[in-house]
């Protein structure tokens, strides 16, 4: 089996407050544009258009049928949010995006990452797998859907439900777990 590198650097906007990471992109045969969260199936630019703009389709071009990149990088430097995952090299042992047949060889450099952000206090996962490898990292346990930990450092963990549509949870109760997050955080 073939292992895959990132294809793209972290997302860190000069005021980062909070990262939100995620396991791996999807193959690139998915992908509607070359940024985070590019499978127009994937519910994440939705929730992101119900909290913060309450319009789903915010940041959908439906049209295009693909999502608006520049809008989604001016959203995310002025509110201070950075992105990137916990895969830097995977394999993907079934060939698909399933977190479940993800197998990470090599995590994120957390640490670099987060000497990139000084600002930064809470760091949201965004699935199981995710919680897992950054709980594994900072030494943590994994907190409950919707919960946090807080690291030796004081860095708050929160776990979130994945944005895949495969996870069998409706858009709008997925919403309303960000928004708490991002309220905690003082984003929102």
């Amino acid at each position: 089996m073939n292992t895959e590198t990132h294809p793209w650097p972290p997302f860190i906007p000069d005021q980062a407050k909070i990262l939100i990471l995620g396991t791996f992109p999807p193959a690139s045969n998915r992908w509607c544009m070359d940024f985070y969260y590019p499978n127009p199936t994937n519910d994440f630019w939705r929730i992101m258009g119900l909290i913060f703009y309450n319009n789903k389709f915010h940041f959908y071009d439906q049209q295009a049928r693909t999502f608006r990149i520049d809008d989604i990088k001016k959203f995310l430097t002025e509110r201070g949010i950075a992105l990137h995952d916990t895969g830097a090299e995977i394999i993907r042992t079934k060939g698909n995006a399933s977190d479940k047949y993800l197998e990470i060889i090599r995590p994120v450099n957390l640490q670099e990452l987060l000497d990139r952000m000084p600002q930064c206090h809470t760091i949201a996962t965004t699935g199981e797998k995710a919680t897992s490898v950054i709980a594994s990292l900072t030494n943590t346990s994994a907190p409950k859907m919707g919960q946090m930990v807080t690291s030796s450092t004081g860095l708050n963990i929160w776990r979130m439900p994945s944005t895949s549509r495969a996870y069998p949870m409706a858009i709008e109760k997925k919403a309303e777990y960000y928004s708490v997050l991002f309220r905690e955080a003082d984003i929102l």
